[in-house]
């Protein structure tokens, strides 16, 4: 008989519109290769652009917010691991979880460090280092507090893995670091891109995402024009999902600075680039805009955010600067120069082997499920603060709750 796993969902998986649809694929692939009978729930609308989980073999249920049908449900399904894909979820449906099924393992995946990002969104906004301060932001602390709630928390970037540990001294025995799952069997195509067969810059992301947009307006008012003026007739191609209005507002053709939008396929699209520029100013955990890049063989220009986490002891896929003219000087440097492009390609080739291979973390994952599954009261009794945030914090969510549903009865 197989185990059973509960993904609570967010959102519904779009792994051609962001880093964390792609991310849900690659755990929903882990968790399918421990042999788990999977179920996706959530209680958004799913788009045109969703994912068919189906088509997995994954069973999939609409639930709703603040409605004790969920209690039902799961007591029916009763799954011995719940997956809550963002802290978010753990607030909506934690306690509910825990009422009807104690014994079920529960794992929060952060996809990135929430907190984190605000914490250098308002930072950057005051032009300011980032203080503890700004960390111990509202965001932060129902994030952390979601986090105890749980047995245990995926950590997508090492460097979250030591903020977390040292700025916020949370126990490192609940935190597993588990980043970007590549698949390297898959036959590489960046032979078939050559240097001279590649042309013109590209930066992507999903525009729904705050650092991206605010990246796309940076590249426009600080960086392209002096690219530009160096590279008289370079183009720079933006492509993200949900550009608004305002993202095609941005389109200058003169400039060559060109809004694409979507693109339903990352990898074709990447591949015909020269230079990928990633100047994020803010933001937290893995970009897969850089995994994208080095898995077609695009080099980087980004900022010290974009790489945080990425790189570890290795030598980067292109070049880090956040000064605006020394990032576009090594723009221009890295378009120009094949040999040095050549070199910071195979930095990327390298990197993905080394580093983000699912081989590497396919038998330790499931080895460290099994441990917590063993001994989760032993885990239960050590982590005295998740059980007082489960008998008060979350109280209070569960009545907030309860009223709700009554309300709109």
């Amino acid at each position: 008989m197989k185990k059973k796993l509960l993904i609570i969902g967010f959102v519904w998986p779009e792994p051609k519109s962001s880093a964390a649809g792609s991310r849900m694929l690659q755990l929903i692939d882990l968790f399918q290769a421990q042999h788990y009978d999977i179920t996706f729930a959530s209680a958004a609308n799913s788009s045109d652009r969703s994912f068919d989980l189906s088509g997995l073999g994954i069973k999939v249920k609409t639930i709703e917010l603040n409605h004790s049908s969920f209690d039902a449900f799961i007591k029916d399904l009763n799954p011995e691991l719940v997956l809550f894909d963002r802290f978010m979820t753990v607030e909506q449906y934690g306690w509910r979880v825990a009422k009807n099924c104690p014994d079920a393992l529960r794992i929060l995946d952060m996809e990135d460090f929430h907190g984190l990002r605000k914490a250098r969104e308002l930072a950057m906004k005051e032009n300011r280092a980032v203080e503890i301060s700004y960390l111990q932001n509202p965001i932060s602390k129902r994030e952390i507090a979601s986090m105890y709630c749980c047995d245990l928390n995926l950590v997508i970037s090492e460097s979250e893995m030591e903020i977390l540990t040292h700025d916020f001294g949370f126990p490192k025995e609940q935190l597993y670091y588990l980043p970007f799952l590549i698949d390297l069997t898959h036959k590489s195509k960046i032979e078939e891109n050559t240097f001279e067969s590649r042309e013109n810059f590209i930066s992507i992301g999903n525009f729904l995402h705050a650092p991206n947009y605010d990246a796309a307006l940076y590249l426009k008012s600080e960086i392209w024009p002096k690219i530009r003026k160096k590279m008289p007739n370079a183009e720079l191609h933006v492509y993200g999902a949900y550009s608004s209005q305002k993202i095609l507002d941005l389109n200058d053709y003169n400039q060559g600075f060109v809004i694409k939008g979507f693109t339903n396929d990352v990898n074709r699209t990447m591949s015909g680039y020269r230079v990928c520029l990633a100047p994020l100013r803010f933001g937290a955990g893995l970009k897969g805009k850089l995994i994208d890049a080095m898995v077609n063989g695009t080099p980087c220009i980004m900022s010290s955010i974009a790489e945080e986490g990425m790189f570890g002891e290795f030598e980067p896929n292109g070049f880090v600067e956040d000064d605006s003219d020394i990032f576009a000087e090594k723009a221009v440097q890295l378009y120009k120069t094949e040999e040095l492009w050549k070199q910071k390609q195979e930095f990327g080739t390298k990197i993905l082997k080394q580093r983000f291979d699912k081989s590497q973390f396919t038998v330790p994952f499931s080895e460290v499920i099994a441990h917590v599954k063993q001994h989760l009261k032993t885990y239960r009794q050590h982590n005295f603060i998740g059980q007082i945030l489960q008998l008060q914090g979350f109280q209070g969510t569960k009545y907030l709750s309860k009223w709700i549903e009554l309300k709109n009865s």
